[in-house]
């Protein structure tokens, strides 16, 4: 117990920090717009606004605080074990409607991997099957059969397809191992585009071995293959900027850390003890099959006695993500129901404090935009409902008497904002610059010149966001079930018609929106202009961004130097694409593993 309590002490000094932080941070924001409203007298649309700011500030601050923490701590190593891993793992490889050859060459691609640390023995895959559609079903056979002749890996890499998809993805895995799963000590957690380096996963067996009372180990996962405008600025951003704010997050989660679903590896006996999820009582969306089941999972765990540990060190872990906002938007719908379903266990019994905690900022992380409309939409008011200025309150007095100026504070208020949104990236660009790590992006010139374009075309692309999330809220609270529709993969580009359809009803909003600020509030127009025109200019902006990027920045490591991994799945991509040996089904293996 003892040898645990420094680890304790530094959880919580990090996490009173980032509360100190927010907290004076959103008390200065609504004590400086309370005097900026007190010019004209306070009423309740002051008050309301203030109220709205004090909230906005606070989770902005406490994001801010996060990136800032792990910009300037540097946490301990974890303990490793230095011997030869000794432990089976298994690697689950969840797939449902997938196009099969790009999905099983990541399979031969991490297996060549592992095979070349001199443990592959120690690793099986299983290939679990969720596919609906029968012509992608009878592909994924052939290509599971061609994979285990490919690697000589018959017994060692599995096939199984699901005849009903019940629990979705969290079902599949939790079937699995309550069917095989004893043969394991533990499990590997990938989506269907994961890639990890083999010496990352012998690591993180290294690491598992180490601590007895480790549940899960989750990696930060570096995004790859981005092509387009939209994707590469998310690439850019998980590289460049994600490694500090996680570290900032593994240091305030301590062992109740986060799981983010996959590219993390669990100890079975742990996940089979604590980690049953029945559905909610009642119906979608806020029954059912709970969708962010990763969070709840992560929250079992701790509550039964378990380390759950976000370890940023771990490099070689990558994923790919969505081309456009339009997917990007669909994938959000999901977790923002998710999200929200966590209402329904904030209080269950048992739940260690920060995993409470955990899942009230997911479901801030959906409703902090509406903080935001909330606000915009009572400025409006207070422009509207305002009465003229009484420059004779005094009697008998010639004089007129003006109101005090307040001007300077409400511009300071906008700076800070600001700031908590733009300093932690332009920090993070700085700490790369001094200490070298900005060379993997082209070097610190090229590095600061992709951080400010981010900032760019992140804020131009935060409104259209800002209504997506905003719509998927309001569709969860009005009883719309989003489902769990599959990702879309390819080069996602849209064109303008696509993106016209996708996001008419934004440009529209924001339009409508110009016309009404410029009768009502004609004094808030120039204010609203950063949120109102990239709303009305949403078709153009889909578009655009889902373009190929045709510039030099935003370069991240990956793409100066291909990971072995990555390269491996290339090749064995055109190999397979070049060679599709039609007539496997009959040959050597039976097609009795394919189903289960």
């Amino acid at each position: 117990m003892a040898d645990r309590l420094p680890s304790r002490a530094r959880t919580f000094r990090a996490r009173l920090s980032v509360l100190a932080v927010s907290s004076v941070s959103a008390a200065t924001a609504f004590v400086l717009f309370l005097q900026f409203g007190a010019a004209d007298g306070l009423d309740w649309v002051d008050y309301t606004r203030s109220a709205l700011i004090l909230a906005s500030t606070f989770w902005l601050a406490w994001g801010a605080g996060q990136g800032l923490l792990g910009l300037t701590t540097r946490p301990p190593l974890p303990p490793r074990s230095d011997g030869p891993p000794t432990a089976r793992t298994v690697l689950l490889v969840p797939v449902y409607n997938e196009d099969p050859v790009v999905t099983f060459a990541r399979v031969a691609a991490m297996d060549a991997s592992l095979a070349a640390t001199g443990h592959g023995d120690l690793f099986s895959f299983a290939i679990l099957s969720d596919t609906r559609n029968e012509d992608i079903a009878r592909r994924e056979a052939h290509w599971a059969l061609r994979l285990i002749r490919d690697r000589d890996a018959e017994g060692r890499i599995f096939y199984r397809r699901r005849d009903q998809n019940i629990g979705k993805k969290t079902g599949n895995i939790e079937d699995f191992i309550l069917r095989s799963g004893a043969a394991w000590e533990f499990a590997l957690i990938l989506d269907a585009d994961s890639l990890m380096e083999g010496e990352t996963i012998v690591e993180m067996v290294r690491r598992m071995q180490a601590e007895p009372r480790l549940g899960l180990l989750q990696t930060l996962p570096r995004v790859i293959n981005a092509r387009s405008r939209f994707g590469r600025t998310m690439q850019f951003s998980a590289s460049f900027y994600s490694p500090g704010f996680a570290r900032g997050l593994a240091m305030m989660q301590g062992e109740t850390g986060p799981f983010w679903g996959h590219n993390a590896m669990m100890r079975i006996r742990a996940f089979a003890e604590s980690c049953g999820l029945p559905p909610l009582a009642g119906r979608p969306p806020f029954g059912g099959h709970i969708l962010s089941h990763d969070y709840v999972e992560a929250a079992l765990l701790a509550r039964a006695g378990w380390i759950v540990r976000l370890d940023d060190d771990l490099d070689g872990s990558y994923e790919e993500g969505p081309e456009n906002i339009v997917d990007h938007a669909k994938r959000d719908r999901r977790w923002c129901q998710g999200n929200l379903q966590h209402a329904r266990l904030v209080g269950a019994p048992g739940l260690r404090f920060w995993s409470r905690w955990v899942f009230v900022q997911g479901i801030l992380a959906y409703v902090a935009p509406l903080f935001w409309l909330g606000f915009m939409f009572a400025s409006v008011a207070a422009q509207m409902l305002a009465e003229p200025p009484d420059y004779f309150p005094l009697p008998n007095w010639p004089f007129p008497v003006f109101p005090p100026d307040e001007t300077a504070k409400a511009i300071g208020l906008a700076v800070g904002i600001f700031g908590l949104l733009f300093l932690p990236k332009l920090l993070i660009a700085a700490d790369a610059a001094a200490s070298g790590r900005a060379r993997g992006f082209g070097g610190a010139g090229r590095a600061l010149a992709s951080t400010l374009v981010e900032l760019v075309q992140s804020s131009v692309m935060a409104p259209v966001f800002l209504m997506f999330q905003t719509r998927a809220v309001l569709q969860v609270l009005t009883g719309t079930d989003g489902g769990w529709p599959p990702n879309n993969r390819g080069d996602g580009r849209l064109s303008l018609a696509e993106a016209w359809a996708a996001s008419r009803w934004i440009s529209l909003t924001g339009v409508v929106s110009l016309i009404l600020l410029d009768w009502l509030a004609p004094g808030l127009l120039l204010w609203m202009l950063p949120v109102a025109l990239p709303m009305a200019l949403a078709p153009v902006i889909v578009a655009w961004t889902s373009r190929p990027s045709e510039t030099a920045l935003m370069t991240v490591p990956t793409e100066l130097v291909t990971p072995p991994v990555v390269a491996a799945h290339q090749a064995v991509l055109r190999h397979w694409q070049a060679d599709p040996a039609p007539d496997l089904l009959p040959a050597g293996l039976s097609p009795l593993i394919l189903r289960g």
